[in-house]
């Protein structure tokens, strides 16, 4: 790690931490690329490196490895990417909530989730509310299931909804909806000849997944269905989003596992095909969860609106 620093150097009344510049480096890693992140956020990309170097400086360590190919973080990098994506999540929620009491609405629900926007229920859930109560502000967050379940306690989120149990103390539950799992594989892939893959078919490939939700509970799944390790694929942890594993597989990097909500994220050049055993296919079961002494009539309405789209059995104390 190399340090910037000079002796007795301080961070103490170093303006390099604003959060404009934390929006930048939280961007680039996203993106993989100082370039391509530059064109998404309509900057000239001399200024954004000068803006993530200032951070840098600021900080004493680099937080990017630059190369032809991009720019990926450092492990001290990925520390503090971590944090700034909570610290902006937490200030956005702040601003938003200022303005919804500024402004007069009728109210903001605040939903946290671990799992796709793109398609699937949690989308058709949150566009039949708006359609029910188009003056409650949603507004949506996408994080770890541990950062969720402090953002829940702390009372940033009314609501989320993710896989697997998730025991918080003095909160309720609702079951919810299951969604199959399925493999993602390039275009020219052997495996998309056929129209159902089988875990056991997986042997000899490398299988891409995030250090982000639901990449672990996939690759447990993974582990289960194939007891002997003989009979796994070799797995690649990697420390970015969903997207960006797709964008490895397209460089036929290797292959992913997915639940179905992801497909509804278009792009180019992959296939998804169904994953199943001798029983047939495998599914993750979701959740919601909420605090029991929240009291937001927005909240009230959306768990009514659950509970008339996934009737049986759900409400858990």
């Amino acid at each position: 790690m190399r340090n910037l620093k000079g002796p007795g150097h301080s961070l103490r009344g170093s303006k390099a931490l604003e959060l404009k510049h934390l929006r930048l480096a939280v961007t680039a890693a996203d993106c993989g690329s100082f370039r391509r992140a530059a064109e998404l956020l309509r900057l000239q990309q001399s200024t954004l490196s000068r803006s993530i170097r200032q951070i840098e400086h600021g900080l004493g360590f680099t937080i990017f490895e630059r190369s032809s190919g991009g720019a990926s973080p450092t492990p001290a990098g990925r520390r503090v990417l971590r944090l700034a994506r909570t610290i902006l999540e937490e200030f956005d929620a702040l601003i938003a909530t200022a303005k919804s009491v500024q402004n007069g609405e009728t109210g903001r629900l605040a939903v946290g989730f671990c799992t796709s926007l793109s398609a699937g229920n949690l989308q058709a859930s949150l566009l039949e509310f708006k359609q029910r109560f188009p003056k409650v502000e949603v507004a949506t967050v996408e994080r770890s299931r541990t950062g969720l379940a402090t953002a829940l306690c702390n009372g940033l989120l009314d609501i989320l909804i993710t896989t697997g149990n998730l025991p918080l103390f003095d909160s309720k539950t609702m079951s919810l909806w299951s969604e199959r799992v399925l493999v993602v594989l390039s275009r020219d892939h052997p495996l998309t000849a056929r129209e159902i893959v089988y875990w056991t078919d997986l042997r000899d490939e490398t299988v891409l997944l995030s250090h982000y939700d639901p990449g672990r509970e996939l690759q447990d799944l993974l582990v289960s269905k194939l007891v002997s390790p003989e009979d796994r694929p070799k797995i690649e942890h990697h420390d970015v989003s969903r997207g960006i594993i797709k964008s490895l597989i397209s460089m036929k990097g290797g292959i992913s596992l997915v639940l179905e909500s992801d497909t509804g994220a278009n792009f180019a050049g992959l296939v998804y095909r169904e994953l199943r055993d001798g029983t047939g296919p495998s599914r993750f079961d979701y959740s919601a969860y909420w605090r029991a002494d929240n009291e937001n009539p927005a909240l009230n309405a959306f768990l009514k609106l659950l509970s008339e789209r996934y009737p049986s059995p759900r409400l858990g104390g």
